[in-house]
């Protein structure tokens, strides 16, 4: 581990660029047999700033065919290359270098670089697939203005396109023909963008604030266009919202979303082109759930908002990741409270959160927001990056308040606009424009680790006086233990903490309206005058409203108190956090009773709170779908010292039948007050009404009575939309029913040749409690529905059975663990960067008991010994052992 660690990329080693690069023509013409042709002519500009150095390009899998300098040939371009990268000296201060290169997209199954779909060429370049195209200097800080040219058969690839605007094109021999594009903003290289392909197309317009009119265009695969409505839809409205919330414009006359079936990732923000994964733009309401059009909705949003938070305003060098992408998940989080339930929404992102991000800070890859060193950056596309980096700038605006945030953005524009800057010029905006001292707060961009705040009260009766005691710690984690063993200082401290408080009365009113607090001591002591609120007892408080923090709250709270949160909080995301908290306490306690050997029960308080839930979940469906899910077993597992899957399983399993039983009146009630008449459509209200009706379906199929499973064999074969239909088959095929294989037939023969809907197929099977889920995830690897070298499926089956399935992933045996050792080693030479995702869900493997212990670390070991182990998965196993 420690000469693993020597070999990482160290933030404090950043240096400015020895070479700008101003201008990139670029000629890529693609051969009938797939083998590319890239020819660069690059204006490279000696920076002053810095003493001279050779130019150093990098690159990856190119065949260097020639090398010249302001058109003089230089001989034997090959023994330029020293160690990966083409270098050369005694340049003159400003010249144009050009290379050709052969590049093989069609065996590039990485899908890094220029690859091979089946409807044609496409590129991921973030964070270092530009290598794989050309020789340059791969590194974010260096924005240059390109001009691009395609060539291609015009019968199999009639769409050639580029970031920027289509200047020219025309017809060449052969039935081929050429496309040139010019991107008139400076940009990374991470942010190039092309496509060769034959796709359908989706055309609109959008007039902008001002009054400029954008072509907008979205190419699906062939026969999908009746898919990608709703997703232009969504990007129109995302364009109306940045332009009202934040002032922000479009500054192109065209905009493109191209969507491909193969793709590490979700979607890619490239300037102009956007390419998605198609999962996130195709959608129609027989084949996408409400959930699938909230995620189409969300992340077109989000990559249209990287137009200026990560492509106008770029990011220095990776460390600084979370620049771009936390801010843009605080915006896209901003747009999906506007546009749905702020609540609803606020929940789902912290149910995410403590799922993701709180167990990667416990676990081996725990890192700050901004990392000191990374070895491989493919890794850091993380939780902590992402998800916690949009708390810390969540955490910005609750300080500063909405005003006080515009202004910082503001300012962030204007300093930064065509910039490649760091989280400290973000903050530094921040601040200025604000005048709020951020000084203390910059330790969330250095610290890793989730917080613990400890809550202790008391009260005066006599004075009407409560105090509030708040103490924070944050343990050590496996980051600050690397950088010990390198001999690393690392910044520690008390971190500037926002605490939002509001306070209720015995009979649940509020006395204090939300209040926001700042604990930047260890220790801080808060006193409130309640005297002329006519208090007899202590008021309850309600902490952390809205999770105004990403920290763990310790604060006890008796069962009844919880109880009248839960009914009478106006902060609704604290009613739900009440109510889970109270769910894991009472279901924690009866797991220690089965490990004890005694009987587990679910006590009657519990009942009655989830009873006066939906007794009132009318008011808000959406919200009472969430209120009335119980926390989920990876939840209660990280709750526990050491981690019991088997006993978990037991106890949720007796909490949802013994609710089921409890209140099946009330349940068959909702369901039939819940329907939707009318048309399918994905808007709020209807999404909502459908959460909870078949939330209270899934209670229902609990009981393993056969009328209720009738009724979703009916509900799967009668529904007009795929969310009903998929609720009733999940709930079935998770079922030990002989409807389980007819529907898993059923659905599997109507939907064969929607990709999309197929991967639904194979992830429910994937999640399954049954006894035999491990056997059949291993026969569904060798079904022609599993590509190994589609990321969807592999997703779709192999990671959620890993990480969605704790029952049957930690087996008792091994045999979870060894199945996921085995694919890893398959899939690492065909695609190390999906490899090492699947190879996360090991993470958490020294949380359970000495013999899970011995299985997983055999299966590491296994993929650690794997000869020729890729980077991208020696990095996470390494850390997991070490």
């Amino acid at each position: 581990m420690k000469n693993s660690f020597a070999r990482a990329i160290h933030l404090r080693d950043y240096r400015a660029p020895a070479w700008w690069v101003d201008t990139v023509d670029l000629d890529v013409s693609i051969a009938d047999d797939g083998s590319t042709e890239v020819t660069a002519r690059l204006a490279v500009r000696r920076n002053a700033a810095v003493p001279a150095q050779v130019l150093a390009l990098d690159g990856e899998e190119l065949e260097l065919l020639g090398l010249a300098v302001d058109g003089r040939p230089l001989p034997a371009p090959a023994s330029f290359i020293r160690d990966g990268r083409l270098e050369l000296a005694d340049l003159p201060e400003q010249c144009t270098l050009e290379t050709r290169v052969r590049i093989q997209p069609d065996r590039n199954t990485t899908l890094s670089g220029l690859y091979r779909s089946r409807d044609g060429y496409f590129t991921q370049c973030e964070a270092e697939g530009f290598r794989r195209i050309t020789w340059f200097p791969d590194r974010p800080d260096v924005m240059s203005r390109y001009t691009v040219t395609l060539h291609a058969d015009r019968t199999r690839f009639p769409e050639l396109l580029a970031n920027g605007n289509l200047v020219a094109s025309g017809d060449e021999a052969g039935g081929r023909h050429w496309a040139r594009w010019v991107d008139p903003f400076p940009k990374p290289c991470y942010l190039f963008a092309m496509v060769a392909a034959k796709l359908d197309r989706l055309d609109d317009r959008y007039t902008t604030a001002s009054g400029r009119a954008v072509d907008l265009a979205i190419y699906v695969e062939p026969g999908k266009l009746d898919q990608c409505g709703f997703a232009m839809h969504a990007l129109k409205k995302s364009m109306r919202w940045d332009e009202r919330r934040f002032g922000l414009e479009l500054d192109l006359d065209r905009y493109m979303i191209v969507a491909v079936g193969d793709f590490n990732m979700g979607a890619m923000e490239n300037k102009g082109l956007n390419i998605f994964n198609t999962k996130y733009v195709l959608a129609r309401p027989d084949i996408a759930t409400d959930v699938d059009y909230m995620n189409i909705d969300r992340v077109v949003a989000h990559e249209y908002f990287h137009n200026w938070t990560g492509n106008r305003v770029t990011c220095r060098d990776w460390f600084q990741l979370s620049l771009k992408e936390g801010l843009t998940v605080f915006r896209d989080q901003e747009y999906g409270s506007d546009e749905y339930s702020r609540a609803v929404q606020r929940i789902q992102e912290v149910r995410g959160l403590r799922a993701a991000q709180f167990p990667e800070d416990a676990g081996p890859m725990a890192h700050p927001v901004r990392p000191a060193s990374y070895e491989e950056i493919n890794n850091f596309y993380t939780a902590t990056v992402y998800e916690k980096g949009a708390e810390v700038v969540r955490m910005i605006h609750t300080l500063l308040g909405e005003d006080g945030f515009q202004r910082g953005m503001k300012l962030y524009f204007q300093r930064h606009d065509g910039q490649a800057v760091t989280c400290d010029d973000f903050v530094s905006a921040m601040q200025d424009a604000s005048g709020v001292d951020l000084t203390q707060f910059r330790r969330w961009y250095e610290q890793a680790g989730t917080p613990r705040v400890n809550a202790e009260t008391s009260f005066d009766a006599a004075l009407g006086r409560w105090t509030l005691t708040l103490s924070q710690s944050n343990p050590e984690t496996a980051y600050e233990k690397r950088l010990k063993e390198e001999g690393l200082s690392f910044p520690r401290g008390p971190l500037h903490i926002p605490v939002a408080l509001g306070l209720l009365d015995a009979d649940g009113r509020e006395v204090l309206p939300t209040t926001v607090l700042s604990l930047t001591d260890t220790t801080q002591t808060f006193t409130f005058d309640l005297s002329q609120c006519g208090l007899k007892a202590a008021p309850l408080p309600s902490l952390l409203r809205n999770f105004s923090a990403p920290v763990a709250l310790d604060f006890e709270c008796d069962d009844r108190a919880l109880a009248t949160l839960m009914a009478h909080d106006k902060d609704e995301f604290n009613r739900w956090e009440a109510g889970q908290r109270l769910a894991t306490r009472l279901m924690l306690a009866q797991v220690a009773q089965l490990q004890a050997g005694r009987e587990a029960l679910v006590p009657p308080l519990f009942v009655e709170a989830f009873a006066a839930v939906l007794a009132q979940s009318d008011a808000d469906p959406a919200f009472a779908a969430e209120a009335l899910t119980l926390p989920s077993e990876a939840w209660l597992g990280d709750q526990m010292a050491i981690i019991d899957p088997d006993a978990i399983h037991a106890v949720r399993r007796l909490f949802r039948r013994t609710l089921a039983e409890r209140l099946r009146g009330p349940f068959e009630q909702v369901m039939a007050r819940m329907s939707a008449p009318g048309p399918y459509a994905p808007e709020p209200a209807a999404m909502g009404r459908r959460a909870l009706r078949n939330l209270a379906l899934g209670y229902l199929m609990a009981l393993d009575d056969s009328a209720v499973q009738l009724r979703a064999l009916s509900q799967f074969r009668e529904a007009d939309n795929m969310t009903d239909q998929f609720a009733a088959f999940s709930l079935l095929a998770h079922s030990e029913t002989p409807l389980r294989e007819v529907v898993l037939n059923e659905f599997l023969a109507r939907w064969k040749d929607e990709a999309l809907v197929v991967d639904k197929w194979l992830s429910v099977q994937a999640t399954s409690p049954l006894p035999d889920t491990r056997a059949r995830v291993r026969e569904l690897m060798a079904h022609p529905a599993f590509d190994l070298k589609n990321p969807n499926k592999v997703y779709a089956l192999v990671r959620t059975f890993c990480a969605a399935n704790p029952l049957h992933f930690h087996a008792a045996d091994g045999s979870g663990y060894a199945y996921a050792a085995g694919v890893i080693r398959e899939l690492d030479p065909v695609n190390p960067q999906v490899a090492s995702r699947v190879a996360r869900a090991f993470d958490r493997w020294k949380r359970f008991d000495e013999g899970r212990q011995g299985h997983a670390r055999k299966a590491l070991e296994s993929i650690r010994d794997l000869p020729g182990l890729s980077a991208d998965v020696a990095e996470v196993v390494g850390r997991a052992l070490a």
